[in-house]
């Protein structure tokens, strides 16, 4: 039988980001495991204004054989999911408990929520054995936690052979960094590190949602009217994941100092396009990137070391090369998304045969 599963989340699920992104491609995937997921989406709207429209999205995806909670949404449903739902629940959980953005007492009155969501839960998929021992920490017992980590897009071609897009700009190298400007990602901090390098060594790239976070766009901005940084950074926006790809492959350093990432999809593409990483050691990061193997890892917080560990990897071409060529080793230790879609769905089937 084919099972059915709706999936509720909250905002456009045709956004760029990597909790989306990885919910695209395992319903792309999931006709071939035997499994068809639709999305049930609550309006993008600030806790708790949005909670008016969840009891009838649940009563809506309950026609569906399982039904699965994306961490997004999973504060507005909590109050609901704990009166109870006739269906098997699945979590979807890219976060912490409450998420890492905004007040702490709004994070305290969303972790409470999420407590009651997941609670209800058979099992909660994560990316990482890194958020699952969070949770476990922040004392989430009863379902079962499954690691099922995100996957990889299989080059089709040599990616260390770059294509003719110059991204350097007359310089000695490339940097890029794909994150949304929101305050754990460290955008900051990088174009501080970049400042203090000389005008003719990098060119900087920036990919992402620039307006996630309107407080941090304005620090961001700050940085960028620096005269150190005139006509050093070039500004992406949102970008299609195609034509991501040509950027990933026309760059030569990929740099992304974030605090905190429950897995870290971009720092994989990059690496599967042959890029040498350089962030903070935090987050998922140290179980993705060895320093000075396939990439360069900085105490968290140090603009210094970061700004001498960009400088080091475009001074010297021989051991770009080499962490290089080892990031693209590592990726293809990753798994594939068809392995990530076969994970989830088989936590996805558990559910509907234990009901």
């Amino acid at each position: 039988m084919t099972l059915t599963v709706s999936l509720i989340t909250e905002g456009d699920p045709e956004l760029i980001s990597g909790g989306f992104l990885y919910q695209r491609r395992v319903a792309e995937l999931a006709p071939a495991h035997g499994a068809q997921i639709r999305f049930v989406s609550l309006p993008a709207r600030r806790y708790p204004r949005a909670a008016v429209h969840a009891r009838r999205l649940l009563g809506a995806a309950a026609a569906s054989d399982v039904v699965v909670v994306d961490s997004l949404a999973s504060n507005t449903l909590g109050p609901w999911l704990a009166r109870g739902i006739d269906r098997p629940l699945v979590a979807s959980v890219h976060q912490q408990l409450g998420g890492t953005e905004g007040s702490r007492f709004g994070r305290m009155v969303r972790r409470r929520a999420d407590l009651l969501a997941w609670r209800t839960c058979r099992h909660l998929v994560v990316p990482s054995e890194l958020l699952a021992g969070q949770l476990r920490r922040d004392g989430l017992v009863g379902p079962e936690i499954v690691v099922v980590t995100p996957g990889r897009d299989i080059p089709e071609h040599d990616a260390v052979a770059r294509p003719s897009l110059d991204l350097r700009n007359g310089r000695r190298v490339a940097l890029l960094c794909v994150a949304s400007w929101i305050e754990r990602k460290g955008i900051v901090a990088l174009l501080d590190a970049i400042a203090r390098l000389p005008g003719d060594l990098v060119t900087v790239h920036l990919v992402g949602d620039e307006d996630a976070d309107h407080a941090y766009r304005t620090r961001v901005l700050e940085q960028l009217a620096r005269p150190e940084l005139t006509g050093r950074v070039v500004r992406h926006g949102v970008v299609r994941p195609e034509r991501i790809l040509d950027l990933y492959e026309a760059a030569d350093i990929f740099s992304l100092p974030s605090s905190e990432e429950p897995y870290g999809m971009v720092y994989a593409e990059a690496m599967t396009a042959g890029l040498p990483i350089v962030g903070w050691r935090a987050g998922n990061l140290p179980h993705l990137v060895d320093d000075d193997v396939d990439g360069r890892l900085v105490p968290r917080g140090d603009i210094g070391a970061l700004s001498r560990s960009i400088a080091e990897l475009a001074n010297d071409d021989d051991m770009r090369r080499r962490l290089g060529q080892a990031a693209l080793r590592r990726s293809s230790t990753l798994p594939t998304w068809d392995d990530t879609t076969a994970g989830f769905i088989d936590v996805c089937r558990r559910a509907y045969r234990s009901a």
